[in-house]
């Protein structure tokens, strides 16, 4: 029998290729004469012809050169800088849509990197929002220094070109002015932009965040130095263009870095730190605390994940991966108690000192890794009756995966930002677990993020 041979796309090669689904970072997937081709802006069920940019061994990558056929679901994205930016993978799609396709990349994953019988299992409809647009209650744009003008923006897809943002449409319409407002002031006072090239000058990053619910509004100017010339008029001026601001602070990154953040901040004006609600908790978010960027969804989210857990009042529940603590506290009065860890030593202090401020009194949370912690406390004799995880986009560390199957506990709840990786720690759970169901959130719309929960429970 003859071996059959690939054809290799050559670079620049244009061919036509059908579109049969969405990838994970938003973009076509076809297959031309066996070989898979990724080409972003491409839509499912699309007929495109297409150029070839790029080619591995495995896989290539193509540009759209025409639309032969449509997708009935394409529309115009209404962002003008949408295909320079690459902030948003998914404007090009009606909304309903989106939701549609997140939940088939969820599919897709658990086809890839499981043997679980994916058809039949519950896999919900994604939740989104009624109103997809301006949702993000934080924005941090780079600056620069063109032919004289101050921009504020993102760096372009795949490149170093900062593309300028004046009103981007996922941003709070708040945070959108106060960039605005912050960029005239550092033009009219000839205010020095740091540039990455000669490592001179002094403004890098605006950061604007808004408390949706409490409208409280906090700027924060990243400096390569702490000495910022004309300091007081710099303040002056924001608080005039920018009412609503509640807290001005400094922070200070003299490194050469692609981190946003130093370690030194100095609060200019106001307060240290904003409000923010979520349901009926309150939280002060200073300039580095993390808090999730969509909190209308937050709450939809943690509320699924309240209900996966189902909790009766007596149970002892672990919140891994806790942060400052917000989904063990959203749930605390169902629980017995709960004990919480993070490696990130001040999202311990404020996950603290969030409880307390809230009468918490049965949560306890310690500095460290889930999968150190954990093994300890089942030693002195503390054995969870429930798990809820929420790790980075990198999934679960495989000793916590083993610590799981070694303690476990009744039910493990699994709040994921990337699919892939959710599916692969399934697969390494599934012979103890069983999926009841999962249920996607779209946390970001006009992206191709997708966030799940999967609920699981012991397989007696």
């Amino acid at each position: 029998m003859k071996k059959e041979q690939t054809v290799k796309i050559e670079p620049k090669q244009t061919f036509p290729l059908t579109i049969k689904r969405l990838g994970i970072n938003g973009e076509g997937v076809g297959y031309f004469k066996r070989q898979v081709v990724f080409v972003p802006g491409a839509l499912p069920g699309e007929e495109v012809v297409v150029e070839a940019t790029k080619v591995q061994p495995k896989f290539a990558e193509g540009r759209i050169k025409k639309i032969r056929k449509k997708s009935p679901y394409r529309v115009q994205p209404p962002c003008p800088v949408y295909e320079e930016c690459g902030g948003c993978q998914l404007q090009h799609l009606r909304y309903d849509q989106q939701l549609k396709e997140k939940r088939d990349i969820v599919i897709q994953a658990l086809e890839r990197h499981t043997k679980l019988p994916v058809a039949q299992m519950d896999i919900r409809e994604t939740i989104g929002m009624d109103d997809p647009w301006n949702y993000r209650n934080k924005s941090q744009f780079q600056v620069g220094n063109r032919d004289g003008q101050i921009l504020a923006g993102l760096y372009g897809i795949n490149s170093h070109k900062l593309v300028n943002i004046q009103q981007c449409v996922v941003q709070h319409p708040l945070t959108n002015k106060a960039t605005e407002a912050v960029k005239q002031v550092l033009q009219d006072l000839k205010i020095p932009i740091y540039n990455e090239r000669s490592r001179k000058g002094i403004v890098r990053t605006i950061v604007a965040r808004v408390g949706i619910q409490t409208g409280e509004l906090q700027i924060v100017l990243i400096t390569s130095q702490k000495n910022l010339p004309q300091q007081d008029l710099i303040i002056e001026r924001i608080k005039k263009a920018v009412p609503e601001v509640k807290s001005i602070v400094q922070n200070v990154n003299g490194q050469k870095t692609s981190l946003i953040f130093g370690d030194q901040s100095i609060t200019l004006e106001g307060a240290d730190f904003i409000q923010e609600t979520l349901g009926d908790l309150q939280f002060e978010l200073s300039a580095r605390t993390f808090f999730q960027l969509n909190p209308e969804q937050t709450i939809r989210l943690y509320n699924e994940v309240k209900d996966a857990a189902g909790l009766t009042g007596t149970e002892k529940v672990v919140d891994a991966y806790c942060g400052v603590g917000t989904i063990g506290l959203w749930m605390a009065e169902q629980a017995g108690e709960i004990r919480g860890m993070d490696i990130i030593r001040e999202s311990i202090e404020d996950a603290k000192k969030n409880a307390e401020r809230h009468g918490i009194k049965h949560a306890k949370y310690v500095v460290g890794k889930a999968e150190e912690v954990m093994p300890k406390w089942v030693k002195q004799g503390w054995k969870p009756d429930v798990v809820i995880v929420d790790p980075p986009r990198t999934g679960l560390d495989q000793q916590l995966l083993k610590t799981i199957l070694q303690v476990k506990p009744k039910k493990v709840v699994y709040v994921s930002c990337n699919p892939s990786t959710l599916a692969k720690d399934i697969a390494v759970l599934a012979p103890k677990y069983k999926v009841k169901y999962m249920q996607p959130v779209d946390m970001f719309p006009q992206t191709a993020h997708v966030e799940c929960v999967a609920w699981m429970s012991r397989v007696v």
